[in-house]
């Protein structure tokens, strides 16, 4: 009998992508409090040091990420896709929580950055397992014909999380006052994640396992070694050009939205409340093109949309934050220009983010799906997108140009777009229900 589409599929989808933007504000509350956490995690004589230190610890969460999309790959591939996207949510959560209770750098001196890098181990590995475990749990419950609308509301999780990470830091630096905050109450958005992360536990463990996993078990057709099958055959083209793709909607994603972030508080030098504001209302206004973009693809195609969003940041980015630039001057911020800006560059991040799950789903065969589609994912996003932060930081702190701080974020997008041109297939029209056998190199 052919697997059919569960009919619950959006509570499927609801309850996903409410743990997966938990886990996202739990690795981005992290970048949103970077200036805080220079402060109380590293030593003070040199602060733009201690900054970029900073966003070092930052970015190597992103470093690690493949390593835990390999370790966690597998385990989803064998054990099942429930259960080890709620094992990484966990991770995440106690992770991000215990950076709440950690002294700082003077009451323990460098042992406080230590275990600040090893908590940002321990979220960059657990995130690695996530967003894997979620679109393939998403994309095995949705029909073919709308796989990317459906997979583009939890492409939001992403951009929500930074929005609720951003929301809780305002609101409790308004109750408790700057003073308080930069003392202590910086620990509270940590140590909301406990409270977080039981609640989206509890909302996952309703849910059951995929209808295609379960069938494929069923089947006896699970695959036994999912390293060997993604990564010592024919499969590993279609990583390459996956890891292609996604670099360059990686280095988009983080260009668009979080160096917007950095970009208002070290070259225009607005305050961390304003900025968060203006971040935070122009994420909100554009998240639902996401949505748009991942309906869009299914209408003309995954390839179009997410090639043009490429094209389009790497044409726009530099006059767009040249234009940005000029609109923030502290003390003389026109706002609805600076949202309008930061939306446009939102936007984009729909056009490359919103189809790109469905994409992946469909690109690799239901056996080794978990395991193919988080490893070029994280190596993409994780190493590609995330060096974004610190490259363009470090470059805009060496030179005090935005021109050399653009050149990864025009660059890299323009090169994949040209590769991606001729590599990347068209998958729209590709049908993951039933299709179990592992593909053959064409």
């Amino acid at each position: 009998m052919a697997i059919q589409v569960p009919s619950d599929f959006r509570r499927v989808i609801v309850a996903a992508s409410v743990g997966n933007i938990i886990e996202w504000y739990d690795f981005y509350i992290f970048g949103s409090l970077a200036a805080v956490l220079s402060v109380k995690f590293f030593e003070q004589s040199h602060p733009v040091a201690a900054l970029l230190s900073t966003i070092a610890l930052f970015t190597a969460g992103f470093l690690i990420r493949p390593l835990g999309a390999f370790l966690f790959g597998w385990m989803g591939d064998r054990v099942g896709r429930k259960y080890t996207f709620l094992i990484t949510l966990t991770g995440m959560g106690l992770g991000t929580g215990a950076i709440g209770l950690i002294p700082t750098y003077q009451s323990i001196g460098l042992t406080a950055a230590f275990v600040l890098f090893g908590l940002r181990m321990i979220q960059g590995l657990c995130l690695g397992g996530e967003y894997g475990g979620a679109i393939t749990y998403v994309a095995e419950h949705v029909p073919d014909d709308r796989r990317g609308y459906y997979t583009g509301w939890l492409q939001t999780s992403p951009t929500l999380g930074i929005v609720v990470s951003l929301a809780v830091i305002i609101l409790t630096r308004i109750y408790f006052g700057d003073q308080a905050f930069n003392e202590w109450g910086w620990r509270v958005p940590f140590l909301l994640s406990f409270l977080l992360v039981a609640i989206a536990i509890y909302i996952r463990l309703q849910l059951q396992e995929t209808p295609i996993f379960q069938e494929i078990k069923a089947r006896g057709q699970m695959t036994r070694n999912p390293w060997k099958e993604a990564f010592l055959s024919s499969n590993i083209k279609y990583i390459g050009i996956a890891i292609i793709v996604l670099i360059g909607q990686g280095v988009v994603w983080y260009s668009g939205q979080f160096w917007a972030l950095y970009f208002l508080q070290q070259v225009s030098k607005v305050d961390a409340l304003t900025s968060s504001y203006i971040v935070g209302a122009a994420l909100l206004l554009a998240t639902p093109s996401l949505i748009f973009f991942g309906w869009l693809s299914d209408l003309i195609g995954r390839k179009p949309v997410i090639l043009g969003g490429m094209l389009l940041a790497a044409i726009t980015y530099y006059p767009l934050y040249l234009w940005l630039g000029t609109v923030t001057h502290p003390g003389n911020i026109n706002y609805p220009i600076a949202i309008f800006i930061i939306f446009i560059l939102v936007c984009y991040v729909g056009m490359v983010y919103g189809p790109v799950g469905a994409f992946l789903a469909e690109f690799f065969p239901s056996r080794i799906r978990y395991t193919s589609v988080s490893v070029p994912y994280h190596i993409g996003n994780g190493w590609g997108g995330g060096l974004v932060p610190f490259i363009t930081s470090a470059a805009f702190a060496a030179t005090g140009s935005v021109g050399y701080a653009l050149i990864y974020p025009v660059l890299v997008p323009a090169i994949c777009f040209v590769l991606a041109v001729f590599l990347m297939p068209e998958t729209n029209k590709t049908s993951i229900w039933g299709q179990v056998e592992p593909r053959t190199a064409s």
